[in-house]
């Protein structure tokens, strides 16, 4: 009786070892599998000009993000079946617990929909600049759940989930600057520091055109001129800093003072 329990012992200890190493075996040919795939497609890779375009890095990286989960869907379910775990039994009623999974899960199924809308509808792609609420960034990856994003101001990497992409706005690449000058300084006068501004805009590396648009408000204290410079979505915060630097050396080498708002007060 002993040897027969023995035996039994031997052969539970054989086969738990047989499952631990094929489950091993099994992760280890989906993690080779996953590597090869990225690799193929890496896009430092220069021998496919695919990579080249913003759209196709855009296409790849869901590729990517879809071969991944689905590579994990199927090791784990190989994994369920070498450790004697019925894989069939256990599809045929995910019928009925989808339904109770659907409700726990919609927020994910929302961002996979919004993922494949934002590639289908190309609203914006990979390397564009989008804003979401106060977050302004580059875009960096778009997956099948959130888009991960680098803010232009702390370089913070954030990820937003796909559901808010109504929210999302697609930054342009200009930007606008008003110039404040006082009431007192006629229109000429006014319009040749304007002009000198221009240069000096014109002057920073990166600016693709910059043009003077008139008067764009007569505020309480100055009249405001507006200037349109054009640039990368990318550079707008630092260009912005420039060009305003740029506003207050061509006053000043107009002798015009920037305005500022007063109190006048009378006494009778």
């Amino acid at each position: 009786m002993r040897v027969i329990i023995n035996i039994e012992g031997m052969l539970n200890m054989s086969n738990l070892y047989n499952s631990i190493l094929y489950s091993l075996i099994t992760i280890a040919i989906s993690l080779v599998l996953y590597q090869f795939i990225t690799n193929i497609f890496d896009e430092k890779n220069t021998k496919f000009r695919i990579f080249k375009s913003k759209k196709s890095r855009t296409y790849i990286r869901m590729l990517k993000s879809i071969f991944k989960y689905i590579l994990i869907i199927i090791t784990f379910l190989v994994i369920l079946q070498i450790n004697g775990i019925n894989v069939s039994s256990m599809l045929a009623g995910v019928g009925i617990a989808s339904v109770i999974v659907g409700f726990a899960i919609q927020d994910v199924l929302k961002d996979m929909i919004k993922g494949l809308d934002i590639l289908s509808d190309q609203y914006f792609q990979v390397g564009d600049v989008i804003k979401f609420n106060d977050i302004e960034g580059k875009v960096k990856a778009i997956g099948l759940k959130s888009i991960k994003v680098k803010d232009v101001r702390t370089f913070n990497i954030i990820s937003i989930s796909n559901r808010n992409i109504e929210q999302v706005e697609v930054v342009s690449n200009l930007i606008n600057i008003d110039v404040p000058i006082p009431y007192e300084v006629k229109l000429k006068e006014a319009e040749k520091a304007i002009d000198d501004i221009l240069e000096e805009i014109r002057n920073i590396e990166g600016v693709d055109k910059c043009e003077y648009r008139g008067v764009n408000d007569l505020a309480a204290s100055s009249i405001n001129y507006q200037i349109k410079v054009y640039c990368k979505p990318i550079l707008k915060v630092q260009m912005r800093r420039d060009a305003l630097r740029c506003v207050l050396v061509g006053l000043d080498k107009n002798n015009i003072d920037v305005p500022y708002q007063q109190i006048d007060i009378h006494n009778k």
